[in-house]
């Protein structure tokens, strides 16, 4: 299971209709967890490294980050984040 992370380009992100979707922040923290769906986020702040069973992966503000359906991991939240996202 690959987390993929990219750097997208603004025409990316509104072919995506990324502003248009949820925001979520979290403060500096570790938590556990599960992706019972993929997920596609895109950071507008912060730094984080989320851990697997595979290896470590970073990303942070500018990111466009693909969670897949069925992993787990554990964030590691280094810098406050504010993200928009969408499930599915």
């Amino acid at each position: 299971m690959e987390i993929k992370v990219e750097k997208p380009s603004e025409k990316a992100l509104s072919d995506l209709g990324v502003r248009s979707w949820p925001v979520w922040e979290k403060e500096i923290s570790r938590f556990e967890w599960y992706y019972d769906e993929k997920e596609v986020c895109y950071f507008l702040e912060g730094e984080v490294t989320v851990e697997t069973k595979h290896g470590n992966v970073s990303f942070g503000k500018g990111d466009l980050v693909t969670f897949p359906e069925g992993l787990k991991c554990v964030w590691v939240v280094k810098s406050p984040v504010k993200k928009h996202y969408k499930f599915g």
